[in-house]
């Protein structure tokens, strides 16, 4: 957590209330200002333990938490996200006589207070599926899983390694590739749910200079580590459309990022991936080419914020 008061209370309730009770809670307050140690420390149940550390970004608390905790399995779950309450009894079941296997789940994203209003939209990760299957089928645009909706093995995690400690929008997508790869398989648990809290200022939405380096360098890493897994025609592909999606997202800051990202996906031969078709930016691309028509929007925004 950091300065997490206002949806910290919510949010432990979903923990404790879990129809699985061995629960042990290692919270991590990651350099708080606010009244979040406060709340942490008025709930009174034995299975709460506070660490405090000074700011050092998610990832490290996440090591923190990792470091302290005793159980078999490990639930990562943010300070504004809940966990439907059979949501670890589902995917525990689902592990059982699989110990490497990991466990996913459905999550739903809402706005504002209320987590009845999320919604559930499948997605192609939303099944079974071999770890370097999962991966390239993320990267081809079958979705992600949210950080929440994943339960791991402590041995598969260990296996893994440590969250990254570089500060990047995507820590949660480059530590799970480490995860899948290093299981024997993923396992997408039907009922069991997540409501993951979106319209909050936070690191996901950064796009400081930092920010989107950090989001480079977790696409090399999955790479890095898919190709070591498998360095097939279809693992470049899908490392190569990780790129061209920086690109296009990106496009026209951070120039010398954005070249990198290009020199990736010449090295891995090409991506089928296009910028989008539809709008007035489908429009303005046809005619002047994708670039011209992303310089264009991007100074339109610019105009509009002044």
């Amino acid at each position: 957590m950091f300065n997490s008061a206002r949806w910290l209370r919510a949010t432990l309730s979903s923990v404790l209330a879990q129809s699985v009770h061995n629960v042990e809670v290692v919270l991590v307050d990651d350099g708080s200002q606010d009244a979040s140690c406060d709340i942490a420390l008025s709930v009174m149940d034995e299975r709460v333990r506070l660490i405090r550390q000074p700011n050092s970004g998610a990832s490290v608390a996440r090591n923190t938490g990792i470091a302290a905790a005793h159980g078999e399995f490990l639930q990562f779950l943010d300070a504004d996200d809940l966990l439907a309450p059979d949501k670890l009894e589902r995917q525990l079941a689902r592990l059982r006589g699989q110990p490497a296997a990991v466990a996913t789940s459905e999550w739903g994203r809402f706005y504002g207070d209320d987590p009845m209003q999320a919604t559930f939209e499948e997605e192609g990760v939303w099944r079974d599926l071999a770890p370097v299957d999962w991966a390239i089928c993320s990267a081809m645009g079958g979705g992600m899983m949210a950080t929440a909706g994943w339960l791991v093995p402590r041995a598969v995690a260990e296996r893994a390694g440590p969250w990254s400690a570089t500060r990047s929008p995507n820590d949660d997508g480059e530590y799970f590739n480490r995860v899948i790869l290093a299981s024997e398989r993923v396992l997408f648990t039907r009922g069991a749910r997540v409501f993951y809290r979106s319209g909050v200022d936070g690191w996901s939405q950064a796009r400081s200079a930092s920010a989107v380096a950090g989001l480079l360098e977790s696409y090399e890493s999955i790479e890095k580590h898919l190709r070591a897994a498998e360095d097939s025609p279809r693992t470049r592909e899908a490392a190569a459309t990780l790129y061209q999606r920086f690109i296009f997202d990106v496009y026209p800051g951070h120039a010398a990022l954005v070249r990198r990202a290009e020199q990736a996906v010449v090295r891995l031969g090409g991506s089928p991936l296009r910028p989008p078709s539809g709008g007035v930016f489908g429009k303005v691309s046809r005619l002047t080419g994708w670039k011209v028509a992303k310089r264009i929007q991007t100074l339109a925004r610019l105009v509009s914020h002044r």
